[in-house]
């Protein structure tokens, strides 16, 4: 059986022991069977449980069959009750308090519930903010999340009292049993009700969205920001945002970032501007009336149509990477004011898809993330040679050139690890398998592949390792960047615990987080011996600090070659478009400077030749004069032009302010004149 199907059946163990407790726990109330009953009440109670607890996605399977946990334990006790009658240890009439005990344990049950949608209403704020200040708000930590979001298992773990009660009163004919459960599990309810109440009381009770409101815009009056960033977008789309917050950062001016969904508030990666989520449009036209003159897109989405209507903001599209791809040049970007691009390549590339863009909106600032990549310094001078295998994903087209992942991934990676002087770094996209399947499996077969080759080398006692203070000098350094760069929130934190306690950064951090960043780095590659291949595929190391740790990249069409073109080092690209080679070079000008792969990765041996003795590389002339044409000139610096762009975009913004001043000065209606009376007594008017 293949690791597949083991997984497949270990994951409906859980609810076939269910189905099965609650059928033998019907059939043994209704046989009498008291033994029997109560052993399958356990089962069953045990399995609602631990799906509750590791397999949350079948529980929510369960609710859309109308099999909550609310109906499994209402006919759970049902079916105890059920047994008490069959087995007839008393009148029937002595057990009708106990039903009497489960409906008034039900009731509170459902009030703890009903209240607790009311305080997450009261909690819910019209803005959602981080790195701001929000003492005047008074905000106040979320009640237990027992209480608040996990009502099934309130239910079970209240329920257990009676559950027991009832089976211990099967056992023994007592119904002091049942009682004494049906007393605990409603004083339970009772207690959490009680909790949540007084949540709603006036002296508790949380600002209202009209004070919140009024509140934000007396912060915007007081900051002024001048320049912001807006993102929109989905749970695994925040790295296109988090890679502009440097250069943002940098900018002249005061900086806001602007968000829509408020889960993504948490995944913009740590930072000190200020940061806003408004989730109506409403409350996001209120930005009409601040100081805010620019804002960079690094995405297009469909709730960006919503603040490209704010007449008093300019709007730049950055995109989060450039490519010869046809989704560089997507026709949603004439919506925007400017277009800003590295390079004249992207320039060019507008003007070739011809998609509605102006050559006058298009204004070159090269890419001021890339100021951290370090350049060619000439062969490897260790053991190893350094390749990182950094594939982009399948992407939403289904053409099969847009990753390597599925037809060239596992070959290229077989080469590189036949070759004992290789370390591999494989970064795959995140979003590998979220489109294709394929690329999915592919990939974890990648991996398994690699991690094989760690086993293998490691069994070799003669290689090198780091000593095990280089481990220990990791987990402090580790320590250090997680304390400057997040926040630990109890399981239970809604977002307005969270306001409360990301509010403006102290002075200094951001200055803090680059050394500590530059710190881990250096010790992540020391922890580990120089002949260990890495999966990376957290956040840590960024795939900047990848490629400085590489003498050779392998890729797709993708901008992750425009970026490491930066460094000018030697580069491959998998062709897996099915295009002769000479055609995958003209369509796909970022590969005229590398070296082109095949799909059987044939080419692996000469790439590494070429890398290693760098007179055998026939396109180092041809990686100078391609960044030039991708990236724009060193000088003067991208973070320059990037700056004077902004710069420029909010004397634009300016300009329009004050346009319509002047216009709304002037354009005034006429008042109406005032009536007269003619000399023979008739009224007049203008």
């Amino acid at each position: 059986m293949s690791a597949r199907l083991r997984a497949a059946a270990a994951r409906f163990v859980l609810p076939t022991v269910l189905v099965v407790a609650f059928a033998v726990q019907a059939v043994s109330a209704l046989l009498s069977s008291v033994h029997v009953l109560v052993a399958s009440a356990l089962v069953c109670l045990a399995a609602d449980a631990a799906l509750h607890r590791w397999q949350r996605g079948l529980v929510t399977a369960f609710g859309k069959l109308h099999a909550t946990v609310t109906v499994r334990q209402v006919v759970r006790d049902l079916l105890l009750v059920l047994g008490l009658l069959r087995i007839d240890v008393e009148p029937e009439s002595k057990y009708l308090w106990i039903v009497c005990g489960l409906m008034v344990y039900y009731a509170l049950h459902f009030a703890c519930q009903a209240l607790a949608i009311v305080v997450r209403r009261t909690r819910t704020l019209p803005v959602v903010t981080r790195n701001i200040d929000t003492s005047a708000l008074h905000l106040d930590a979320a009640p237990p999340e027992l209480l608040m979001h996990r009502t099934g298992q309130r239910l079970l773990t209240s329920g257990l009292p009676v559950a027991a009660g009832l089976l211990a009163t099967a056992e023994t004919s007592h119904l002091r049993y049942a009682a004494a459960g049906l007393a605990l599990s409603a004083a339970f309810e009772a207690i959490g009700a009680a909790m949540l109440f007084a949540r709603l009381l006036p002296r508790r009770k949380p600002v209202t969205a009209d004070q919140a409101i009024e509140w934000f815009e007396k912060w915007l009056a007081e900051y002024q920001p001048t320049v912001g960033m807006y993102f929109s977008g989905g749970t695994n789309s925040a790295y296109q945002a988090n890679m502009w917050l440097e250069p943002l950062a940098r900018l002249e001016g005061r900086p806001i970032i602007v968000l829509r969904e408020r889960f993504m508030v948490k995944r913009i990666a740590s930072t000190d501007i200020p940061i806003v989520c408004l989730p109506k449009v409403a409350d996001l036209m209120r930005l009409e009336q601040s100081t805010l003159t620019m804002l960079i897109h690094p995405s297009n989405s469909g709730k960006t149509s919503q603040v490209l209507r704010i007449p008093t903001i300019k709007h730049a599209f950055v995109n989060h990477g450039e490519s010869d791809k046809l989704s560089s040049c997507n026709p949603y970007a004439k919506a925007y004011d400017e277009v800003w691009v590295a390079g004249p390549a992207a320039r060019e590339r507008y003007a070739l898809a011809n998609v509605g863009i102006d050559d006058r909106d298009v204004v070159e600032i090269g890419r001021p993330q890339l100021d951290v990549i370090q350049p060619y310094a000439g062969a490897p001078t260790g053991a190893y040679t350094t390749v990182l295998y950094a594939p982009t994903w399948e992407g939403w087209d289904g053409n099969p050139g847009n990753t390597s992942v599925i037809q060239a991934g596992e070959n290229i990676v077989r080469a590189l690890l036949a070759d004992p002087a290789v370390r591999l770094l494989y970064k795959p996209h995140p979003l590998t398998g979220s489109v294709e399947p394929k690329a999915g499996a592919a990939n974890l077969r990648i991996m398994e592949m690699i991690r094989a080759a760690n086993v293998k080398r490691a069994a070799d006692q003669s290689l090198a390792r780091p000593a095990a203070a280089a481990a220990a000098e990791l987990t402090r350094r580790t320590a250090e960047l997680d304390a400057l760069t997040t926040s630990t929130f109890r399981d239970s934190a809604d977002d307005m615990e969270r306001m409360l306690l990301q509010g403006a950064p102290e002075a200094g951090r951001a200055a803090a987080v680059t050394d500590a960043t530059a710190a881990w780095e250096a010790a992540f590659w020391a922890s580990f011996p120089v002949w260990e291949h890495q999966i990376v595929t957290d956040a840590r190391p960024t795939v900047y600090a990848c490629f400085n740790a590489a003498d050779v990249l392998i890729s797709d069409v993708s901008s992750v070659i425009s970026d490491y073109l930066a460094s000018e080092k030697p580069y491959a690209v998998a062709n897996t478009s099915g295009l002769p080679e000479q055609e995958f070079r003209e369509t796909f000008p970022t590969v005229r400077a590398g070296a082109v792969l095949t799909p059987d990765a044939s080419g692996i041996p000469a790439l590494l030749e070429s890398v290693r003795n760098p007179e055998k590389d026939p396109y180092a002339d041809d990686r100078r004069d391609l960044k030039l044409h991708l990236l724009g000139p060193s000088d003067p610096p991208s973070a320059v032009r990037f700056n004077d762009a902004s710069r420029a975009l909010s004397s634009r913004a300016e300009a329009h302010r004050e346009g319509m001043a002047v216009r709304a000065a002037v354009a005034v209606i006429p008042k109406q004149r005032e009536t007269e009376n003619t000399p023979n007594g008739e009224t007049v008017g203008g």
